[in-house]
């Protein structure tokens, strides 16, 4: 009953839980029911001696013969099966640090010419400017292209959001484009993943080359949309590169 017990929840734990869960964490789980059931068992002399029988009967030949053939064959395949899993694609974070803002380039190549991101602005905000009208273009550009992933909300649960691996990003999470300028935005943007650096990975983006689709002009409206939609304001720079 015991070993029925802990299959079960092992298997529940395998198929039933989404999204998977990482094989550090099932290995402790499994761990902890491991110990749950033999406190259990051992804390009574009936149940102690209930889970002993048919161990003993299966290794002194008393056990009916279905019963050995069953076991003797069972732990071979169980190891067998156990090790197909630890070959198999493991959810765990690669071992490999990630860089979550990866430091941007001085300059980056947009649509054959050079772009220098050292106290790039967006054209489109500043007094004087229509801001809110860039804002609407910009929103018309992000629900044509972006929400598929980024989701409706900006916040990064999209239709296609759940099929990448990492998801996302989240734009009304503080600890993302807040922390950003505008010209480190419009450089993701622009770029995409292929344009990410060593330092992202391994856990690069699946986002397109958006310049390959999208014109300067829209890359800024985008942006625009993004922080007003997400009610976060960009950095400046005029404000400090790291805190102090």
């Amino acid at each position: 009953m015991a070993l029925l017990l802990w299959a079960a929840i092992f298997a529940a734990l395998k198929t039933w839980v989404s999204p998977p869960i990482p094989a550090s964490v099932l290995t402790m789980y499994m761990a902890l029911v491991t110990a749950a059931i033999l406190v259990f068992v051992f804390s009574n002399e009936r149940r102690l001696r209930g889970f002993l029988t048919p161990i003993e009967a299966v290794f002194s030949g008393r056990a009916p013969r279905l019963v050995a053939v069953a076991a003797f064959a069972g732990i071979p395949l169980l190891l067998a099966a156990a090790t197909y899993q630890r070959l198999l694609s493991s959810h765990d974070a690669p071992f490999e640090p990630r860089v979550v803002h990866p430091e941007p380039p001085m300059s980056f190549r947009f649509r054959g010419r050079q772009i220098d991101l050292t106290g790039l602005r967006n054209p489109f905000r500043g007094d004087g400017k229509d801001v809110a009208a860039a804002v609407a273009e910009g929103k018309t550009l992000y629900f044509k292209n972006c929400f598929y992933c980024h989701g409706d909300m900006l916040s990064g649960d999209g239709h296609f959001a759940s099929a990448f691996r990492p998801i996302p990003a989240n734009f009304r999470d503080v600890g993302t484009i807040s922390m950003l300028q505008e010209s480190f935005v419009f450089w993701r943007i622009a770029t995409g993943g292929p344009g990410l650096p060593k330092g992202a990975t391994p856990w690069n983006s699946a986002m397109p080359v958006w310049q390959d689709f999208l014109t300067e002009d829209e890359i800024w409206k985008l942006v625009l949309y993004i922080y007003a939609a997400s009610g976060s304001t960009p950095r400046t720079w005029d404000e400090p590169d790291h805190a102090h």
